[in-house]
């Protein structure tokens, strides 16, 4: 996790009119089945600006507040879009119906940006023959960002929908609507668990929602998560994240039916792009012991997962390695060298099992310059991998909208699949214990998330619409960053200081009673 260290030890509208006070949405009226099996007029362009019920689209409102829904200039690409909003309260859904569709799997992609606030602001997939698929907006401001949600239709007829449940003042704008054959969702629904055991054998307990006391990996995968995710230290101070507690976590892990990521940090302690340490037992080491160190090191771990039948499904060489590891041997000055290093420990993950897939892992991931300059390098030097693996906190890392462009780019330009592997967001600001938060100042959150558990739970679930939206079916997943890494005395945040305190129990998903946030559900989306 990016500086970890470092922060452990410091601490548009168009005026639609004044409407009347706003009712709950009613079913939409009956319709007749005469629509295209196409979209007609998807860019908002075919009217000009001001038009409350678009060529091509309906308008409803339960509260005849239609004027809320409205056409207005400045598309995402070409000249207008398709905006909600009014001076009061309103509830207001844009649709269209098609008609004539093959039954199948489709998949609709829009172009959103929101202010946020709203009560509901969502794109809906409704009436066609299966279940109803919604995809929130994520809070953008002036960003564009790409959502998509995809639906069974069965009998021929499908509603596309843009829904507003709003406060005054809110708004929502929509562009360049597509809806074709194909699907999406989400392969990886992950948690990082590496902090459990040492939680557990401090005292930890948790429950689900309604207050039972359960096994955190069974209530997390009751909620969805698909992976765990483990990192792995080489000879820690307090000795845990060791091979022994990986292999005592994984068992737990493919218990529940869930797939293992393991992170190799190749290191004593935390590993990041501002602390790539080398481990104490291979300090004084050449660069070529270090390839073998590497080597050895990863096909040990690895083997004994394989040994126990836990055998890893995905594997990070290295954690954040932005400027490289194992320096200075590893760094970045020196790309032949790293990608030694980097070759040496996916050689060890292959030879134990030729099915695991290999990722890489940068922090900053709403920087596209680094990536590009980064795997420009690793193709240039001839190392072979699966995933490019992102850190990306809001807080940190940008924009959602910067997020979406690197990934985007980067799983076009090299041809991989991409995922978050470390996410997360604080669901409250004041610490559990007398260690000050990573995040504990207001000033420090993303617009338009507040520090609660809607906030927390808006985030990660913004964040994986992001990833679902990636082109190609190549965005694999998200990965929620110690979501069970509670407040317990004896699990801090320094390994060499049993004393030390945790800065990141607010950004859990087990709140303060150690129930389980509402966060979590959101992994059981797609």
């Amino acid at each position: 996790m990016r500086t970890i260290r470092s922060r452990f030890r410091l601490r548009s509208a168009t005026l639609a009119g004044a409407l009347g006070a706003a009712l709950l949405l009613a079913p939409l009226p009956a319709q007749q089945a005469v629509a295209a099996s196409t979209l007609t007029n998807p860019g908002f362009e075919s009217d000009g600006a001001g038009t409350a019920t678009p060529s091509g689209w309906s308008t409803y409102s339960a509260a005849g507040q239609n004027a809320a829904s409205f056409t207005e200039a400045g598309g995402h690409s070409g000249g207008h879009r398709l905006s909600h909003w009014s001076s009061s309260a309103y509830k207001v859904e844009t649709y269209q119906y098609l008609s004539g569709l093959a039954d199948g799997t489709y998949t609709l992609s829009a172009w959103v940006r929101s202010g946020g606030g709203q009560n509901a602001a969502y794109l809906a997939l409704r009436n066609c023959g299966s279940a109803e698929q919604r995809t929130d907006l994520p809070v953008t401001t002036s960003s564009w960002i790409r959502v998509v949600t995809s639906v069974k239709v069965v009998g021929g007829g499908c509603t596309i929908s843009v829904n507003s449940d709003a406060n005054a003042g809110n708004w929502l704008n929509v562009d360049d609507l597509t809806f074709t054959s194909g699907s999406t969702g989400l392969t990886v629904k992950g948690v990082d668990l590496s902090a459990l055991k040492k939680n557990e054998d401090f005292g930890a307990t948790y429950k689900n929602a309604a207050g039972t006391t359960g096994d955190p990996v069974a209530l997390l995968k009751g909620v969805g998560a698909t992976y765990g995710r483990l990192k792995v230290w080489v000879n820690p101070a307090d000795g845990y994240n060791t091979k022994t507690q990986v292999l005592a976590t994984a068992k737990r892990v493919k218990a529940q039916g869930m797939k293992l990521l393991v992170d190799f940090h190749y290191s004593d302690i935390w590993a990041d792009p501002g602390a790539q340490s080398k481990p104490a037992a291979w300090a004084g080491h050449s660069y070529g012991q270090l390839r073998t160190d590497v080597y050895n090191h990863t096909y040990d771990v690895l083997n004994a997962l394989k040994a126990q039948g836990t055998t890893a499904d995905m594997v990070q060489i290295g954690n954040e390695i932005n400027t490289g590891m194992l320096w200075p041997e590893g760094s970045t000055s020196n790309w032949p060298q790293l990608a030694g290093l980097l070759n040496s420990g996916i050689s060890a993950a292959k030879a134990v099992s030729s099915s695991t897939q290999i990722a890489l892992h940068l922090a900053n991931g709403g920087d596209n310059a680094l990536y590009r300059t980064w795997f420009d390098n690793a193709t240039a030097q001839g190392v072979s991998y699966d995933v490019i693996a992102l850190s990306f906190y809001g807080y940190w890392h940008g924009a959602l909208s910067s997020l979406q462009t690197n990934l985007d780019d980067i799983a076009a330009r090299y041809g991989k699949k991409v995922m978050v592997a470390e996410t997360a967001y604080p669901f409250r600001l004041d610490s559990e214990d007398a260690h000050e938060n990573i995040i504990d100042l207001s000033s420090e959150l993303v617009s338009g998330y507040p520090a609660s558990p809607s906030g927390q739970s808006a985030w990660l679930r913004d964040v994986m619409n992001v990833v679902e939206a990636v082109p190609g079916g190549r965005g694999l997943g998200v990965v929620y960053w110690e979501p069970a890494w509670t407040a317990v005395t004896g699990n801090g945040w320094d390994p060499t200081d049993p004393s030390s305190g945790n800065a990141w129990e607010n950004q859990a998903l087990f709140d303060y009673d150690s129930r389980l946030l509402p966060a979590a559900n959101w992994f059981a989306h797609r």
